[in-house]
């Protein structure tokens, strides 16, 4: 797995993108759609190296850009004022975006590749015969925690973030669906519960976990927990990987009450003006040798099974993140439940923030 040694040298990262980006909108400047590739990806959720394999390849110059949320993504593919040929939302964005006609579909005639991917992991219920998107990684959300710090502690129920011992030592990520959804799972509930009551409730056990908390915060706490700086947090299962790529400490697990499993895909916004430089590119990164090196790099999940057969044993026999069929079984893929209903999650959020002293 890629090391986080990125994050000691974030800022040279940041304006490499930035100088590759400028470099090839430079290099596009004068050329036709057919030509250039635009794609729109989280940050550091690609091996630069395969962007310009593909261009080698193909011919084709990209443009590379990246977001940080599916809602900044999605809005500004709604606006349109990019043409972006390629996108990676999260599954219930996919859903979203269908039902605001802001997708292509997928000829899959032009993906001759889509036959690597693990079958459990198509025909989702966003996409179910993956007209719009294509898997791109996978994982899961999560406890990481200090084996050093909380000598004999272990997090195999959700209920052990309540532990009385654990006051001022929990980091929870910034996001409504996650925290929220820890408060559902710790009460037996679906993460993608509509019912208002089930909602309180969940949410008022969540603030007497409160004096638990030590902060509600975004990409910081990897270099917390790296450091040593923080005893336990909650995550997603690739973030996870990375911290215990640099701190042996450090170990992870889902809670035996289930959790969330969740999907990014591939997809063609309605925008592309390179329909087939977006199916090459598609088809590019479910080739085995691209997918293992792809997902080595980044340090999550490939739903490639062919490509898993190339990888680090160690890395693919890891449990922790690649969980088998029986516990992918007891976790909840995330629906879109709506503009009205997510307003409320993230109004029993920001109540939950506020009880934090």
């Amino acid at each position: 797995m890629k090391s986080l040694i990125r994050a000691s040298i974030s800022i040279l990262l940041v304006c490499g993108i930035l100088m590759y980006t400028s470099h090839a909108m430079d290099a596009t400047s004068g050329k036709s759609g057919k030509d250039i590739l635009t794609i729109y990806n989280w940050g550091e959720y690609i091996d630069p190296a395969l962007i310009k394999k593909f261009e080698k390849q193909t011919g084709i110059n990209v443009i590379y850009e990246t977001f940080d949320s599916n809602e900044a993504m999605m809005t500004k593919i709604e606006q349109g004022g990019t043409n972006y040929d390629i996108a990676v939302p999260s599954e219930y964005t996919v859903e979203q975006m269908r039902e605001r006609h802001l997708l292509k579909k997928i000829d899959h005639k032009q993906i001759p590749n889509l036959k690597y991917i693990e079958p459990d992991f198509l025909h989702l219920a966003f996409d179910k015969k993956n007209q719009y998107s294509i898997p791109y990684f996978w994982g899961t959300v999560g406890v990481v925690y200090n084996k050093k710090l909380l000598k004999d502690k272990k997090f195999d129920s959700w209920d052990d973030l309540w532990d009385p011992s654990l006051k001022g030592k929990v980091i929870l990520v910034d996001s409504a669906r996650e925290v929220i959804g820890v408060g559902l799972n710790s009460i037996g509930q679906s993460l993608n519960t509509t019912d208002s009551t089930v909602l309180q409730k969940a949410t008022n056990k969540l603030i007497r976990m409160a004096p638990n908390v030590k902060a509600v915060i975004g990409d910081e706490v990897t270099q917390l927990m790296i450091n040593g700086d923080a005893e336990v947090a909650l995550t997603w299962s690739g973030q996870a990987a990375d911290m215990m790529s640099e701190n042996e400490d450090l170990t992870y697990s889902v809670p035996k009450e289930g959790s969330n499993l969740w999907f990014d895909n591939m997809v063609i916004p309605k925008t592309s003006k390179n329909i087939e430089g977006a199916h090459k590119f598609i088809n590019f990164m479910l080739d085995p040798k691209v997918a293992a090196q792809n997902s080595e790099y980044v340090g999550y999940t490939t739903p490639n099974k062919a490509a898993l057969k190339l990888m680090d044993p160690e890395i693919v026999n890891d449990t922790r993140y690649y969980v088998s069929k029986d516990v992918r079984e007891k976790l909840e893929v995330y629906k879109n439940l709506g503009k009205e209903k997510i307003g409320e999650y993230n109004e029993l959020f920001l109540r939950f923030k506020m009880s934090i002293r």
